[in-house]
């Protein structure tokens, strides 16, 4: 059996899925529900967190618990990587998942930072380089209107990136069609990637940077690009608010006796 606060949670999301509960609409006062029978004060408290850390409504001082105004955005998986999109045309990764949205974006919303750093030892393991040798570190931060999404930082050994676009500060994508397109220019045009994604806890610095509510994990993104040939061109570690984004991947099934047959 579920704990009350489990079941009354429950309860509410399905109001708020049902429209009963607005977007926009303030929840009833704690008190009020303990009022009307629903629990005790702990367990509202605990159902009202359990709905914030699932992106269901905001909590804030003056406010209470209001539903959230717009469902998370949708994070593409592959889809968000057609060369299409950047090659031939400027719809860079974090725009192309707006617009599966159905979300405004302005460019400037990508801020960005340009330096060249030590190689972190997750960093240099997957470059293939010692740990602590120069790499450039190109940190973003992404906002939709004032609110933060997500930070994205990619590495570039500095062969494949000196003298290019990448390394300007200028706030935005790095030019039409971002950093993909200026390591296409370069030579170097990406082949395939291999993400790694886990939930944590985040840092004290994270809450502050990320505006995130009490309680409100994110997932950490590992990003390894790699051309043809399997060389890497970059690796980006992504911090995402765990609430903001709904992850989709849309890809073949593979069928791998078929192919063991076919090499036969």
């Amino acid at each position: 059996m579920a704990p009350k606060w489990r079941e009354l949670a429950d309860r509410i999301a399905e109001k708020i899925r049902s429209g009963e509960y607005a977007p926009g609409e303030q929840l009833p006062q704690i008190r009020d529900l303990v009022e009307a029978g629903e629990g005790s004060k702990s367990t509202v408290h605990a159902a009202y967190k359990a709905l914030e850390a699932e992106g269901l409504v905001t909590s804030s001082r003056g406010h209470g618990t209001v539903v959230r105004d717009r469902p998370p955005l949708k994070r593409l998986g592959i889809e968000r990587y057609d060369k299409a999109k950047w090659r031939d045309g400027d719809e860079v990764a974090f725009i192309a998942d707006r617009l599966a949205s159905g979300r405004a974006y302005r460019r400037n919303e990508q801020t960005q930072t340009v330096s060249k750093v030590p190689a972190p030892p997750v960093v240099a393991a997957a470059h293939g380089l010692p740990e602590g040798a120069d790499v450039y570190a190109r940190a973003r931060l992404v906002k939709e209107g004032t609110q933060p999404t997500h930070t994205l930082t990619s590495y570039y050994r500095p062969e494949h990136v000196e003298g290019t676009r990448i390394v300007d500060p200028t706030p935005g994508p790095a030019g039409r069609g971002g950093g993909f397109r200026v390591l296409y220019d370069a030579g170097y045009e990406i082949d395939h990637m291999r993400e790694t994604l886990f939930a944590r806890v985040p840092t004290t610095d994270e809450v502050q940077l990320l505006q995130l509510s009490p309680g409100e994990w994110v997932v950490e993104l590992h990003r390894t690009t790699f051309t043809a040939d399997g060389t890497v061109v970059e690796f980006a570690l992504g911090v995402h608010a765990a609430t903001r984004f709904s992850w989709t991947y849309d890809f073949k099934v593979p069928d791998s006796a078929a192919e063991d047959g076919d090499k036969k």
